[in-house]
C-alpha cells in the first residue's frame, strides 16, 4: 500500500484507513511509539502492563494445555 502525507497545520500527518487500525486493535486514544532504523518509520503500540499481562496468562494456558506436544514438537 503506498500512503502520502497530508498537511495538517505546520506539520505532515499519516492517514491510516479504519481496516487497518481494526487489525491492530488500535484506536485513536491508542498511545502509539514513532521509531526509526535510520531507513523505516516504525509505528508501534505503546506496550500496557495490561496487555502483557494478558499475553503472559494466555501463553501460560497454552503452556498448561499443549506444553508436552510443543515440546515434542520442537525436538
Amino acid at each position: 500500500m503506498v500512503k502520502h502525507l497530508t498537511l495538517h497545520g505546520n506539520s505532515s500527518a499519516l492517514i491510516i484507513e479504519k481496516p487497518i487500525l481494526k487489525l491492530l486493535h488500535i484506536s485513536q486514544k491508542t498511545p502509539l511509539e514513532v521509531t526509526t532504523d535510520g531507513r523505516n518509520l516504525i509505528i508501534s503500540p505503546v506496550k500496557s502492563s495490561k496487555r502483557e499481562g494478558l499475553m503472559s496468562i494466555a501463553l501460560a494456558k497454552v503452556n498448561h494445555r499443549h506444553g508436552k506436544t510443543l515440546q515434542s514438537l520442537a525436538e
